[in-house]
């Protein structure tokens, strides 16, 4: 019986350790992560818009998934939808947090078309469409420093990830392990592809995780802003 009562101490005890020595292992590395990129300083500040609601949107101070929706935004739906549900539901309420849509003026009936259907799965709350004139809207998009073109129609299912100082955040090398073992040249991310689920799941979701982690180190004054890699925010001929 005694033998028993020792085993059943034994294992008790690495049930209880095991955890502790494996959050051990962690905890270094939640001070050494690698920070989400500065791919584009200077994002132009939406001051020539006009929002839907009486609020002031702004890109500064605020965490800012950015959309250009166009002239049809309806046919957006499908990317519009897929970044409600793998990107919206699970940041909304996060602080700060915002997805701003530019639409060109005029299109009010057709935006409320869309929130609508959005607003059958999520609360917009922390979803701004504002209006303005296309020639501003693209200068918004060519501020971006991306070198795809808006469709014909003003519109692209790319989103961009805004940080609080108006820098655009994305991946300087998004190269595979495969693509780095071949030696393939490095290219960027800028945006992310809301037709796929795949990079809204496996790389977007996890960047805005990386970008909120380093906000949140921030405040807590933990962050060392020399892992930014601020030498590193220069325009790019390779991918957006």
């Amino acid at each position: 019986m005694q033998n028993k009562a020792i085993k059943k101490n034994v294992v008790l005890g690495i049930l209880f350790f095991l955890p502790v020595m494996f959050l051990l292992f962690l905890y270094p590395a939640k001070h050494n992560y690698s920070v989400l990129d500065s791919v584009q300083a200077d994002v132009l500040e939406i001051d020539a818009f006009i929002s839907d609601s009486d609020e002031k949107v702004t890109l500064q101070d605020n965490i800012t998934v950015l959309n250009f929706l166009g002239s049809k935004p309806m046919e957006k739906s499908t990317a519009v939808l897929n970044l409600s549900q793998m990107i919206y539901g699970k940041f909304k309420g996060f602080k700060k947090f915002q997805i701003v849509s530019l639409v060109p003026n005029g299109l009010e009936e057709e935006i409320d078309r869309l929130k609508e259907e959005i607003g059958k799965y999520e609360d917009l709350k922390y979803w701004k469409f504002v209006y303005g004139h296309p020639q501003d809207i693209l200068k918004t998009y060519q501020s971006l420093g991306v070198i795809n073109d808006l469709d014909k129609y003003g519109s692209t299912n790319l989103v961009y990830i805004i940080d609080k100082e108006r820098n655009l955040r994305g991946r300087i090398d998004d190269r595979t392990d495969k693509e780095i073992e071949r030696k393939t040249k490095p290219y960027e991310l800028k945006g992310y592809d809301c037709i796929s689920i795949d990079v809204l799941k496996n790389k977007m979701s996890d960047d805005m995780r990386v970008l909120f982690t380093e906000y949140r180190q921030k405040r807590k004054g933990n962050f060392d802003t020399s892992k930014r890699r601020q030498e590193d925010i220069k325009p790019t001929n390779e991918q957006d």
